[in-house]
């Protein structure tokens, strides 16, 4: 998606920032991100339907009509927005398609009006996107200025992002992280193939000829916490791994990583069989993604090569 506006310079030079308030704060990225930050020495809210948890400071919401004391935010200098239905979590029909969209686009626009309700205004809301804005583009190179793609998931996040960012007519800065597939044993992608591969069962998908574009759980919340930090990030980012794979190539690392072999193939056909729509948007489709905006600011990958990553995740 093309945007001349949106740009990552190399100052990154940054007023500071001292406290956040992120929704979807108890899952596998925002977990991680409020540990990161925390140990950054930042003041952290979750911005939740529920109270307490491991929380001490919870602002309690609800995505359909936002925040039930918009208040709690005058102060707060930025918000992570990354709460949205799992798009993995059941098989695609209208109805769950449906959860997905309205999660993403009436929560953030919720949140948005309870930013325009408050006083003292939060600087900068970083949301959560993903790179399935580009759909299934074969072998290109995908970076921020390209167009977007087609296909439910890129419709998905179109109008994510455009929500989003309504809040630059508010006055904050807006960064539109768009997420690879996210590696962590703790949930997501890596965590459903580990049983398999373990058991000697993993294999490649479909061809193994389509790019998957990848990022571990540690250097996403990394990417999060510098588009926070630095004034100089706005509009989309790429949050991937500068190395992105092949699917083959993808699963001879696991399994070398794993000391297993990856002899039992998924058929596309039998993919499409067992998931369904989901099937083509998540494992079939070909987004070959770069982060071109954090490297021409010069975030620098703590494990931008797949078994090195693999390796840090699983600790092994």
């Amino acid at each position: 998606m093309s945007d001349a506006t949106s740009t990552v310079a190399a100052d990154t030079t940054s007023t500071a920032i001292e406290s956040v308030a992120i929704t979807g704060a108890t899952g596998l990225v925002g977990t991680a991100l409020s540990e990161l930050l925390a140990g950054e020495g930042k003041s952290v809210a979750a911005i939740s339907r529920r109270d307490g948890g491991s929380y001490q400071d919870t602002i309690k919401w609800d995505p359909a009509t936002g925040l039930t004391n918009p208040a709690r935010l005058d102060g707060v200098d930025a918000v992570v927005h990354l709460a949205g239905e799992n798009i993995a979590g059941a098989r695609w029909n209208d109805s769950v398609k449906r959860k997905i969209l309205n999660s993403r686009v009436e929560g953030t626009r919720s949140l948005v009006k309870s930013i325009a309700a408050v006083e003292n205004r939060p600087r900068v809301l970083v949301s959560a996107s993903a790179i399935g804005i580009y759909g299934d583009r074969g072998d290109e190179q995908l970076t921020e200025d390209s167009a977007a793609g087609e296909g439910f998931l890129a419709d998905v996040c179109r109008a994510w992002e455009e929500e989003a960012n309504a809040a630059k007519d508010l006055g904050l800065r807006v960064v539109n992280v768009r997420i690879g597939v996210v590696l962590s044993p703790k949930g997501g992608a890596l965590a459903k193939m580990l049983l398999p591969f373990k058991m000697g069962m993993g294999g490649i998908v479909g061809s193994g000829k389509q790019y998957w574009s990848w990022i571990g759980l540690h250097d996403l919340t990394r990417v999060i916490a510098y588009c926070v930090n630095n004034d100089s990030v706005e509009g989309p980012v790429n949050a991937v791994s500068p190395e992105p794979l092949t699917n083959r190539a993808f699963t001879k690392d696991v399994g070398r990583v794993l000391k297993r072999p990856t002899i039992f193939p998924l058929p596309g056909f039998m993919a499409k069989l067992v998931l369904g729509e989901m099937a083509q948007d998540l494992l079939l489709a070909s987004a070959r993604v770069l982060p071109n905006r954090l490297q021409a600011a010069g975030f620098e990958f703590s494990h931008p090569q797949l078994q090195d990553c693999l390796r840090h995740e699983l600790n092994t």
